[in-house]
């Protein structure tokens, strides 16, 4: 479908999460845009003069004008593409402030973890950012039982906000159990998540958007360590 509203292009790198789950709401929505891969240690004049203040990673822009940070993102694709495709934001003003909470406990309780275990130097720092982050999914398994009713995802029948945020890092559970010996998402601990953590990755959207090759994703960030 083409883009209503105008030509969307997103600046992004291929496995980074935040980047992923801006894809994932586009393929939801049934948006075409064009994706332009960034070289992180050659960031492009385009990248720093959409994103001047942190320079990074996702931006998209729309009809010319850029637009940054992923949820932001997410929300905006939300807004202006309304009737297009479904909504990932709940429509009462209750069920978005709640989404929004959780959304904000991922990023803060796994993705400042994620960030150590990538660029940590000790092995303990890794490890203990590994617990972190279990401890933080075991919490969100109390909050999808809320959230979900029930049904498949946090959103009920379909993707909602924070499916399209948590499951972004899915594919990192993977490359944390390689590079740190620990299984971050396990259905011992937390079987709902274990179960919906499949279907979303199996999931249309999201399949093709996903990191899947381990040894692939641990060759790229060694480019960054070294």
């Amino acid at each position: 479908m083409a883009a209503k509203g105008g030509e969307l292009k997103l600046l992004g790198v291929w496995d980074s999460p935040y980047v992923n789950r801006v894809q994932i709401v586009l393929n939801l929505k049934g948006l075409s845009y064009e994706y332009v891969e960034e070289d992180l240690l050659n960031k492009s004049q385009l990248l720093l003069t959409s994103n001047p203040v942190n320079k990074k990673v996702p931006v998209l822009i729309h009809d010319g004008k850029p637009i940054a940070e992923s949820q932001v993102i997410v929300q905006y694709l939300d807004e202006v593409f309304t009737g297009t495709g479904p909504s990932v934001l709940p429509v009462d003003p209750y069920g978005r402030a709640t989404a929004r909470f959780w959304a904000a406990f991922v990023d803060d309780k796994v993705g400042s973890p994620w960030h150590t275990i990538l660029f940590a130097r000790e092995a303990e720092k890794k490890a203990d950012a590994a617990s972190r982050i279990i401890v933080a999914l075991e919490t969100l398994e109390g909050a999808f039982k809320d959230c979900s009713g029930g049904k498949d995802y946090f959103g009920g029948d379909r993707f909602g906000f924070v499916d399209v945020v948590l499951g972004s890092y899915l594919g990192w559970f993977k490359v944390f159990e390689k590079m740190v010996g620990v299984r971050v998402l396990d259905k011992e601990r937390t079987p709902l998540l274990a179960a919906w953590g499949q279907r979303f990755a199996a999931a249309e959207a999201a399949k093709d958007v996903l990191p899947d090759d381990v040894d692939k994703v641990l060759e790229f960030l060694q480019k960054f360590l070294d």
